[in-house]
């Protein structure tokens, strides 16, 4: 599960359709993704979800109260999924991503970008590969004896 939109502002100026857009995007979509292929999976005793998070589900931002929320939701939702599947053979997991390169980042100004670079240990943004190397880890048996977890993929930016 990879939706994800943003409706930023400051949250005593939010309009409630945007926080509603952005819940429903962010979190419900995937609730009722999960809800349709873990039977599927719950049938065969196999299979592993991630979700997509973000390192702000893990941390929150300024100006982002609904997508902090939203994706701090996903984050709670995916380890109780978790425990709900387990034993039923199914393994969910979330990746929560820093600074990516990505369409939604790609609009920013480039000293904003600039800025944030220089906040990351590891001083660049990272890439959409090496975010989908983390979910091929997730995806595959190396990763049998995960779930439950967040795995971040940030240059740094949580720690």
């Amino acid at each position: 599960n990879n939706a994800g939109i943003t409706r930023d502002g400051l949250s005593f100026r939010m309009k409630k359709e945007d926080w509603d857009s952005v819940l429903a995007v962010n979190l419900t979509s995937a609730f009722l993704v999960c809800q349709i292929v873990s039977n599927d999976m719950i049938h065969k005793k196999s299979g592993s979800i991630i979700n997509m998070s973000s390192i702000v589900g893990l941390h929150g931002n300024g100006g982002q109260v609904n997508y902090s929320a939203s994706k701090g939701g996903l984050i709670a939702f995916s380890k109780s999924l978790a425990k709900e599947v387990g034993g039923r053979g199914v393994r969910v997991n979330c990746i929560a991503p820093g600074f990516i390169e990505t369409d939604m980042t790609s609009v920013l100004k480039e000293e904003y970008r600039k800025a944030m670079e220089a906040t990351i240990p590891l001083k660049r943004a990272g890439k959409a590969e090496e975010v989908a190397n983390a979910a091929l880890f997730l995806a595959s048996d190396l990763s049998v004896y995960v779930t439950g977890q967040v795995i971040g993929v940030d240059g740094g930016m949580g720690c």
